[in-house]
């Protein structure tokens, strides 16, 4: 590796760690959280938070927002949401001659780190017109493109399935997030210092650790690790692995799942790897790297069958099975 990208590697792993702990002063616990939600931005791709109501998911993207120099953008879902509130719109304006015209007015997309809370809570409708956005980077309105800032990224956040008033993600929406993330209720000792950080007047002061232009060379450098053939052959078995209707699939994916991951799992799985290993001091992306972004990367892009939905079958349970049963390189190349 050149000189001059492992000092570039070194001083990104400097500034994640910066960027964890400035955030820290703000967010109690959820370290493998923090770590999965800064390791998706680098690896420049949008992000699913699920967690019942009170957990802090829209608090860590404001906070994301401060300590990375991004332009923040909301969007509070609702059943009677429509398009064009978050896209924007077109409107009849006047010039100096008194001719009319189209504008576009701009909606809460075009900012850098846009949060859409609770998106089940809006209609497919809605949630479809999101897909353009996340995918190219842009909104088509009247026939022009016009193009998101940069860096772009979307944190949705998602409350549990069974609760009441929520819309299924169709798949294609799912399949646009390169990790969902779940946040465990805190524990005893995380409540108490939760208690103590917000029950009081005063406010943590966050510094800015890094701005937009940096992380966009981060996400560049990041490109260049390079990834071993035989650790893309694992992340394409374990990819393939998902799929009920593949040779050697196991019983269980055979029996509860309707559709396994799509090749954008195997991109995750891949850009998150990557930024793990630089993490780790490593030059190479290693299996253990792709293991380790797995549930992340899967979980939502595993679509379970009727019978695996009545089973209440844990897709992260699937997951696991999967890494115990999908042969590493060596174990491959013994069999």
């Amino acid at each position: 590796m050149e000189k001059d990208m492992e000092k570039d590697l070194e001083k990104f792993c400097k500034d994640f760690e910066k960027l964890k702990r400035e955030i820290q002063k703000a967010i109690v616990g959820y370290d493998d959280l923090l770590t999965d939600t800064l390791v998706a931005i680098f690896s420049q791709g949008h992000v699913l938070l699920e967690g019942v109501p009170g957990l802090g998911k829209t608090f860590l993207v404001r906070v994301l927002s401060d300590v990375m120099g991004l332009e923040p953008g909301r969007v509070q879902c609702t059943p009677d949401l429509m398009p064009a509130d978050i896209l924007g719109t077109q409107i009849v304006n006047e010039d100096d001659n008194g001719r009319r015209r189209m504008d576009f007015e701009k909606g809460p997309v075009f900012a850098n780190l846009v949060l859409i809370d609770e998106i089940n809570r809006a209609t497919p409708k809605t949630q479809a017109a999101l897909l353009e956005v996340m995918q190219e980077h842009a909104v088509t309105m009247g026939g022009e493109r016009h193009v998101l800032p940069e860096p772009f990224f979307v944190m949705a956040t998602q409350n549990p399935m069974e609760m009441e008033g929520t819309y299924p993600l169709p798949e294609a929406q799912l399949d646009r997030f390169i990790f969902k993330l779940r946040l465990p209720f805190p524990d005893e000792e995380a409540l108490v210092e939760i208690s103590k950080r917000t029950t009081g007047f005063g406010q943590n002061n966050l510094s800015e650790v890094i701005e937009g232009d940096r992380l966009i060379e981060y996400q560049k450098l990041l490109t260049r690790v390079p990834v071993a053939d035989h650790v893309t052959a694992y992340a394409a078995r374990l990819v393939l692995a998902t799929h009920p209707d593949v040779e050697g699939a196991s019983e269980d994916v055979k029996r509860y799942v309707s559709y396994g991951a799509s090749p954008r799992g195997l991109q995750a799985l891949i850009r998150g790897a990557r930024v793990h290993s630089v993490l780790d001091g490593r030059s190479t992306v290693s299996t253990d790297d792709i293991r380790r972004v797995a549930a992340g990367a899967l979980r939502h892009r595993i679509i379970l069958n009727f019978e695996g939905e009545a089973e209440g079958i844990d897709i992260d349970k699937l997951v696991t099975d999967l890494l115990e049963k999908v042969p590493s390189p060596s174990e491959a190349a013994a069999a």
